[in-house]
């Protein structure tokens, strides 16, 4: 196992080829350095592609055009630019991070003349200190996660091809010892396994089983908040599993 987080982060693409790929509908906490020593084909970890990131960094420079405000982020592991794209239907919608501040990032890795770039779609100044460090436990908790579910796949000889219920079996012994039925197994376990500090959005939850109509999931995720095991963290739409 690679440990080198305090030489420059984990590795992003650690454990897992192209032919054991399969793409997750999360947000990944990373460090710059696992960035910019990504794979160009995107950031893979013990074989799940991600498309989205999250960082916490210095904004060391910001740059204004008439389109977009490019951001020079720096954290302990090295530094990278970010572009957010200005909106032209909304008025005052340059985000109102500062130099010299921290800011947490959310947005997408792109190759750009041959340079890691991240394409911003959202970017909060970040007011506590604490932030910083509770995002370096998000980023060895999710590597450690994922190392262990691959680990655990691997042992068990357990292949990851996706089922109609969305790549889980909807009926186990899991599901009757926790007193829950095939769909509210099915819709638990994709909590349960999905890799993100924010927990698994509504909108992705339900792309995930287009078996289970809206009205459905609803009952399913109320079922399951009123038995304790998710809740939602940053709002209403974004949940994760007690016992994740």
């Amino acid at each position: 196992m690679n440990n080198s987080f305090g030489a420059g982060g984990f590795n992003a693409t650690a454990a897992g080829g192209a032919e054991s790929e399969r793409k997750s509908e999360g947000v990944l906490p990373l460090i710059v350095r696992q960035i910019l020593k990504s794979a160009d084909s995107g950031i893979t970890m013990f074989g799940n592609h991600y498309t989205m990131i999250t960082i916490v960094a210095i904004v060391r420079k910001v740059e204004y055009a008439s389109t977009n405000v490019t951001y020079e982020l720096e954290d302990h592991t090295g530094r990278i630019n970010a572009h957010y794209w200005l909106d032209d239907n909304t008025p005052n919608s340059t985000p109102s991070v500062v130099p010299h501040s921290y800011a947490r990032v959310v947005g997408s890795v792109r190759n750009q003349d041959g340079t890691k770039v991240i394409m911003i779609f959202k970017i909060d100044q970040v007011n506590s200190p604490n932030e910083c460090t509770t995002h370096l436990l998000e980023v060895m908790h999710a590597r450690y996660k994922l190392e262990e579910q691959h680990k655990r796949k691997a042992e068990l000889g357990i292949t990851t091809n996706a089922t109609s219920s969305g790549g889980f079996m909807e009926t186990d012994s899991v599901g009757a010892s926790l007193g829950l039925n095939g769909k509210q197994l099915a819709v638990y376990k994709a909590i349960k396994s999905h890799v993100s500090a924010i927990g698994i959005d509504r909108k992705e939850l339900q792309n995930k089983f287009s078996h289970i109509n809206s009205a459905e999931m609803a009952t399913i995720m109320d079922e399951l908040i009123g038995e304790g095991m998710i809740y939602s963290t940053v709002d209403g739409d974004h949940f994760l599993c007690v016992d994740a």
